[in-house]
């Protein structure tokens, strides 16, 4: 009896660990395919990009199509005006704006840029210099491609364009 049950907490044991690994295995990325301090600043860069979201923005289509956007069309910018009570704004085209600039003045201004919303800038300010020393050199691989964004427009003007709502509206009270 005792050599009986000694077999099946030695096979149960081994289930459990194995099926608790595969678990695992299957819900959390591998640590080696994380970018880790040594890869390229290219490679670190377009993870930030991902992670950060830059692309459900400054890429035209990114969202709605779950990321299915190639590389090369992305941080173009987007036609989609962002409206609320500021007034409508467009996300930039960040191939053009980091390839006017050297890093050192990517990091200057990414670390002082107070822009509207919904860009949330204040996370740029909480990036370290090598962070964004990295974004600097995804995109700047990416090379030029695309046109200005639109010029912010100010409240009470209409945007010609397609844009999303920000602004509040409260239900009717009936």
């Amino acid at each position: 009896m005792s050599k009986l049950f000694a077999l099946l907490l030695v096979t149960g044991l081994t289930a459990t660990v194995l099926l608790g690994w595969n678990a695992n295995a299957r819900s959390e990325p591998k640590r080696s395919d994380l970018p880790k301090k040594e890869s390229s600043k290219i490679e670190r860069g377009r993870y930030l990009i991902e992670v950060a979201g830059c692309n459900d923005c400054h890429t035209d289509g990114f969202a709605p199509s779950g990321g299915q956007v190639p590389e090369s069309e992305w941080l173009q910018g987007s036609v989609v005006g962002f409206k609320g009570p500021w007034g409508t704004t467009y996300p930039i085209n960040l191939r053009l704006l980091v390839n006017s600039l050297s890093e050192k003045e990517w990091i200057t201004y990414a670390k002082s840029v107070k822009g509207l919303p919904p860009m949330p800038w204040w996370s740029l300010h909480n990036m370290t210099n090598d962070d964004l020393g990295a974004v600097y050199a995804f995109v700047k691989h990416l090379g030029p491609k695309g046109e200005p964004a639109h010029a912010p427009i100010p409240p009470g003007e209409a945007p010609a364009g397609p844009f999303i709502d920000f602004d509040v509206h409260m239900p009717s009270t009936k």
